[in-house]
Parts: structure tokens; C-alpha cells; sequence
């Protein structure tokens, strides 16, 4: 079988995430000759949380699959919405009862691939042990493919490598997001699993972590409630692409990417009170 290009975009905050995302999506496939795009949105309504009608519309843009971390319950008509579209996934770590999957098999050229959305515990909500979790839910995907691929959303990096060594040769690919910032330690091991810490983030960087400089540093300063909005200026795609190997599901290689958007920019982002 022919290798496999997977496209994972990195966390799109707010309306400028989502606004880049629509008009470099499609190329960058193009470019990168992707089989399957990735995208993870939980930012994508003014940096915190999505709607309904925000999901459906990049899925419109070419991304095949939507994946998401701590902020996906922030808008409550997603609740309804995310049960009902399998390609819209939350941590499979969140215990029974929650709305959604934490899992997707799909199929791109009659080839199946798995998506596998984990959150960590450390600085994060109480859930269910991602590792157990892994454990669990890829008995399950092994038995239809061996192309899966991990979308692990935590906040520190020894949870994330820690996870890339106890699913090292068990996962084509674990692709760390949440923090907003880029690593440069991408890697494929001896065993054939892609690994990067953090993806970064989609939407503008001269921001702290996609939000208004000012009142993030107010809030840091007194640490008193700022309503905070999405910056507007210096916007950039990021992500990585990872070239797996059709037949035994190891990757080849991966490559991360933080690109420019030198187009005009979009109307004023949306505003969130926190």
C-alpha cells in the first residue's frame, strides 16, 4: 500500500484562526500532498470553545476531521451538536455519560485511518487516566486499522512524552497540542511513531497565546477578571504533516510547519468575558 499523508492543523484561535484556516487550507493540502486533514477547533469561537455553526463551516474548508481539549463544553448548543457529528471528537478520556466520541475510524482512497483525541491531568480538569484510556480505546481501533493518530491536548511536556514512550510502536503518530507554541523536538522512533510536544497555534502571534496583550498581562499583574479579546496582527498557519506507511501504519516522517498569512485580515475577531 502507498503511504499516507496526514495534515494536522494546530489549535485555531477565534475568528483570525478560523479566517486563515479558510484560505490556506485547500493549498496547503495541495502543497504537502495530504491524503487527510486535521484540525483541532476548540478555540475557534473567540478562543474558547466552538458552535455548531463554526464546526460545520470548516468542515467546509477541507478538514476531514475536528478534534478538541478542556474548552469544548464552553458553548453550551455544542452539547446536541457534537453527538450527533462523529467527526467532531472530544477527549475519550472524559468518563461516561459525556456527549460525543472520543474516537473516529474513517476512510480516505479505501484506506481506513483512526483519530484518537486524549486530554492530560497535570494542570488540567480531573478525568480519567489518558494512558488506561489509550489502552482501551486502541484494542478497539487496532481491530480496523493500524493508521491512528493521537490529538494528546495537555499543558506540560513530561505528560506528553511520557505518553509518546508508553504508545511508542503502538501509534503512527501523537501530535501534542493546547499550550499555543511551537516546539522544535518533532521526531519518529525506532518503532515508527511521529511525535512532536505542541503544534503550536493558528490565529496571530503577537498576542500571548492568541489573546490581547494587554489585558493578559493586566490579569497576570492584579490578578483580577479581563475581558479578553483576540489579537489581530501578525497571523500565521501552523501545524505538521506526518507521512505514514500504508501497509504496517509506521510513520516515515514528520514535519512541523508555522507559515505566514500575508493576505488582509479579517473583520474585528469575536470577544469573550472571562
Amino acid at each position: 500500500m502507498a503511504q499516507i499523508k496526514l495534515l494536522f492543523f494546530a489549535d485555531l484561535v477565534g475568528k483570525p484562526g478560523r479566517f486563515i484556516l479558510s484560505q490556506m487550507c485547500k493549498s496547503l493540502k495541495e502543497r504537502f500532498a495530504a491524503d487527510y486533514v486535521i484540525a483541532n477547533i476548540e478555540n475557534a469561537a473567540g478562543g474558547f470553545g466552538i458552535t455548531p455553526e463554526m464546526s460545520r463551516k470548516i468542515f467546509t474548508y477541507g478538514v476531514d476531521c475536528q478534534t478538541s481539549g478542556n474548552h469544548i463544553w464552553d458553548r453550551q448548543d455544542i452539547f446536541k451538536y457534537i453527538d450527533e457529528q462523529p467527526k467532531l471528537l472530544r477527549p475519550a478520556n472524559y468518563p461516561p455519560g459525556v456527549p460525543g466520541a472520543g474516537y473516529l475510524i474513517d476512510e480516505i482512497n479505501g484506506v481506513k485511518i483512526g483519530i484518537l483525541n486524549l486530554m492530560g491531568r497535570t494542570y488540567m480538569k480531573e478525568i480519567d487516566c489518558p494512558f488506561r484510556t489509550a489502552d482501551r480505546e486502541l484494542r478497539k481501533m487496532r481491530e480496523e486499522t493500524q493508521i491512528i493518530l493521537i490529538d494528546f491536548h495537555a499543558e506540560v511536556t513530561s505528560e506528553k512524552q511520557a505518553l509518546a514512550y508508553y504508545l511508542d510502536g503502538k501509534v503512527s503518530a501523537i501530535i501534542g497540542t493546547h499550550t499555543h507554541v511551537q516546539t522544535a523536538d518533532e521526531s519518529v522512533s525506532e518503532r515508527g511513531t511521529a511525535f512532536i510536544s505542541d503544534v503550536g497555534m493558528t490565529g496571530p502571534h503577537d498576542s500571548i497565546i492568541g489573546m490581547e496583550k494587554t489585558p493578559s498581562l493586566e490579569r497576570f499583574l492584579t490578578g483580577m477578571p479581563k475581558r479578553f479579546a483576540c489579537a489581530t496582527n501578525d497571523l500565521k498557519i501552523s501545524g505538521a504533516v506526518v507521512t505514514i506507511n500504508g501497509d504496517d501504519g509506521s510513520a516515515e516522517y514528520i514535519e512541523r510547519f508555522r507559515i505566514d498569512y500575508d493576505g488582509e485580515k479579517p473583520e474585528e475577531p469575536d470577544i469573550k468575558g472571562v
